[in-house]
């Protein structure tokens, strides 16, 4: 009975701590030039397909993120063929030579010429209230518009997601649908139909080590099945809409104010 008593009183504390965060950290200044986020450049647009550019590439230095952002040029989304190749000849980033990202333009210009991202990702979506099965039909329509397979290109990408234990936790794919269908002084909400409580947490490795710290996580295994298990806890806090505290745990983890 003690035990049950101090297992509610510390999830009490914990719920009032991220609660404050959240509050804290839900204004617009709290993403700028000197608080950067990959989010800091697709503010600039408000567009889905230039902020999937922004997500997929939202990994590593925060800074070197948005400096290879600032380098791209967006109206290429509207370019030739030849004319993406051209511009972006000489671009990389990390793991992706320029080939990879020529390949990302031109699959996502193709995209948008006959649908949107929102309309792919709802017909999978919508069978089963799944963003993984939405997440799979954006996955299947982008490599098939442009088919192209490096190890650069696969891992800004994805595969296909089957499973949840042992699969890459889809972190950016997260992240993005956060951006889309949340709005708050944060988020976008660019997208309309898909409800807050059945996207899964952008889970990365700060929000996975803060999570485990708080008790709020209690799988080991960096893995899309412990970013479903987070934001079911997480949904014990808010059903609706459970990742309000996502950049709240990002930031905790990221100024380490553990």
């Amino acid at each position: 009975m003690k035990n049950l008593i101090n297992f509610e009183n510390q999830y009490v504390e914990i719920k009032k701590l991220l609660d404050l965060e959240v509050e804290k950290r839900n204004k617009s200044g709290e993403i700028s030039a000197d608080r950067l986020d990959p989010i800091f450049v697709a503010y600039r647009y408000k567009d889905p397909t230039i902020s999937l550019i922004c997500a997929f590439f939202a990994y590593g230095n925060v800074k070197q993120i948005v400096k290879f952002l600032d380098s791209l040029d967006f109206s290429l989304l509207q370019k030739s063929d030849e004319e993406i190749k051209e511009a972006l000849k000489s671009h990389y980033y990390r793991f992706q030579k320029s080939e990879d990202i020529i390949a990302l333009f031109i699959a996502l210009k193709r995209l948008d010429e006959t649908t949107t991202l929102e309309e792919v990702f709802k017909s999978g979506y919508l069978k089963n209230r799944s963003t993984i099965e939405g997440i799979n039909e954006l996955i299947k329509t982008i490599t098939s518009l442009y088919p192209h397979a490096t190890q650069g290109y696969n891992f800004l990408i994805s595969k296909v997601t089957t499973k949840t234990k042992g699969a890459g936790a889809l972190k950016r794919w997260m992240m993005f649908l956060r951006w889309m269908v949340r709005e708050d002084n944060i988020d976008m909400g660019l997208w309309s139909g898909i409800n807050t409580s059945d996207l899964i947490m952008p889970l990365d490795t700060h929000t996975f080590k803060v999570s485990q710290k708080l008790g709020l996580l209690q799988r080991k295994t960096y893995d899309l099945q412990a970013a479903i298990e987070l934001t079911q806890t997480l949904k014990g806090f808010d059903k609706k809409d459970p990742l309000k505290y996502d950049f709240a745990l990002y930031r905790i983890g990221q100024e380490k104010i553990l």
